[in-house]
């Protein structure tokens, strides 16, 4: 058994990455972080970095895990599914982020995709308010 997250280096994976860290604490598990790039980001270089920094984070948090990074033509929501169905996942973290109503129907929902399609529970985090 395992957690699965996904990561975006943005505040909402971010915030989903330290949610991912205490639920494998929790639970005693391998936590598995599926790395996405942001929309267009084509360098492989800047994508290793962020890679490198993720393992930086988990090394520290003295935790079992395991990187796997998408390509490009992969889609994120059913990458996070099938991962969380070959690790057979307790459960699955994704970050979100407030979007409009217009924005929802023309770029669809990567976290509505996962939260039907998931074989496990999901634990949908946001990242802290500035005012927080």
């Amino acid at each position: 058994m395992s957690v699965v997250v996904g990561y975006v280096n943005t505040n909402e994976g971010e915030a989903a990455l330290t949610a991912s860290v205490e639920e494998a604490r929790r639970r005693d598990t391998r936590l598995v972080v599926v790395l996405a790039r942001k929309s267009g980001g084509d360098d492989h270089a800047v994508l290793d970095a962020e890679a490198d920094a993720v393992r930086d984070v988990l090394d520290q948090a003295d935790i079992a895990y395991d990187v796997r990074q998408l390509r490009r033509s992969d889609d994120v929501a059913d990458s996070l599914v099938t991962t969380a169905e070959e690790v057979d996942a307790d459960l699955i973290v994704i970050g979100l982020r407030r979007r409009s109503p217009v924005g929802k129907l023309i770029l669809g929902s990567n976290a509505q995709k996962i939260l039907l399609d998931a074989p496990c529970p999901v634990l949908a985090v946001k990242p802290r308010s500035a005012a927080a």
